[in-house]
């Protein structure tokens, strides 16, 4: 968090010479930090197969019990708010500030609109008896869950700065670094999320 926050902060010449240095989109730190939260969820979604493979009874029987249907529209939220951050990038790159801050408003919005429909979910696995104890696939489902909701509430806080520098300034078409660490980090997050789905509400 510490290194994406440095990065989106920072502005100035150095943004353009490290755009000149490498083809992958914001600063090369925060992308080494990407892929380890990568590395972290692709080892618990394996541990998450593994443990379905030898409980396919108890898996099937408690997925039944998951919102699919609010699952499926928390996915549709969070792809839609890619497609803004990437907006953001684009036109931040055209040099429309006024328009870069209206993607990643409307991003924002979208990622406060998932946390909320999420907490709702929550609130209604809890009326039903999911719990962490419940069982094994009450343990996945939670954890994995919490674990990539404060990713988004993560994601949120980065863009918020990134809004305020916005707003400050601080990025152009030359020098937009922070821009894209902030959309490369979200779409991490977006995509986890559709493998999570895919493979926790899905998948049976």
């Amino acid at each position: 968090m510490n290194t994406i926050a440095l990065t989106v902060n920072a502005a100035g010449p150095a943004d353009q010479s490290r755009e000149g240095r490498t083809a992958l989109p914001g600063d090369l730190a925060v992308w080494i930090f990407i892929f380890a939260e990568l590395l972290v969820f692709g080892v618990l979604f394996v541990a998450y197969a593994l443990a379905r493979r030898s409980h396919i009874e108890l898996f099937n029987s408690e997925q039944v019990l998951l919102d699919r249907q609010g699952g499926l529209v928390n996915t549709l939220v969070l792809i839609s708010s890619s497609f803004c951050i990437a907006y953001a990038g684009a036109a931040i790159r055209a040099n429309r500030v006024r328009g870069c801050m209206a993607w990643l408003g409307s991003a924002w919005l979208l990622g406060a609109l998932f946390l909320a429909l999420k907490a709702m979910e929550f609130s209604h696995d809890a009326a039903i008896g999911m719990q962490l104890s419940r069982n094994l696939f009450a343990m996945f489902y939670l954890a994995l869950t919490f674990f990539h909701f404060m990713h988004v509430l993560m994601a949120m806080v980065i863009v918020s700065v990134v809004i305020r520098n916005t707003w400050l300034g601080r990025y152009s078409a030359a020098h937009h670094t922070g821009v894209e660490t902030a959309s490369s980090y979200w779409h991490m997050v977006d995509l986890v999320w559709i493998i999570l789905f895919v493979l926790v509400y899905v998948l049976h």
